[in-house]
């Protein structure tokens, strides 16, 4: 790149020495080299063709929405929503259910049944009452069980007052009986 007082001097131009400052500040403020002019137009260039591929691209974009309307989709997304509160609530529900049976089931074991089928009626009756669980208790439960002894006392293994009901264990036929049976003085005996 060549000064402009160099191609001044090349074209028969002589600058004085006291005027050489003030012409390349006057040329530094009113014109550019071709170097510099390249290195702007390049930029300005890179500039135009970034916006140009963000065009394309928005526009491309649009045209991938031809054709669909948006309160369809509004419509679908408020299913998804509710179809994942949905889903929620259920999974909630469950491990509610979960949770009680899991405490209803510790519960059951520290009561003592005259029978399995007795266990299972009174199981039952209490998953029926629609008791509630609050840190890993069930409210009201003992109140419910106090209920169902005073109201079927046989299918508890003891009665109110702690004394144990007499059980069968072991086979009636295994003596000297007629088939099985036992005679009154026994049966009055037990």
């Amino acid at each position: 790149m060549k000064n402009i007082i160099d191609i001044l001097k090349d074209h028969g131009v002589d600058v004085p020495a006291n005027q050489l400052e003030t012409i390349n500040k006057v040329v530094a403020e009113n014109y550019k080299t071709v170097a510099e002019y390249d290195k702007k137009v390049t930029k300005l260039e890179s500039e135009r063709d970034a916006q140009k591929e963000r065009a394309d691209t928005a526009e491309a974009t649009l045209k991938s929405f031809d054709g669909i309307d948006p309160a369809k989709i509004k419509d679908q997304l408020d299913d998804y929503q509710r179809r994942a509160e949905n889903a929620e609530k259920d999974y909630a529900a469950k491990l509610e259910q979960r949770d009680f049976a899991d405490a209803l089931d510790k519960e059951m074991a520290s009561i003592k049944f005259s029978s399995a089928a007795a266990e299972k009626s009174i199981r039952a009756d209490v998953e029926a009452a629609g008791l509630k669980l609050k840190d890993g208790k069930i409210l009201g439960f003992s109140d419910l069980i106090n209920q169902l002894r005073a109201s079927d006392a046989e299918a508890f293994a003891d009665d109110v007052n702690g004394n144990p009901l007499p059980r069968f264990t072991t086979s009636a036929s295994s003596g000297n009986h007629q088939n099985g049976a036992l005679t009154k003085a026994e049966i009055l005996a037990i």
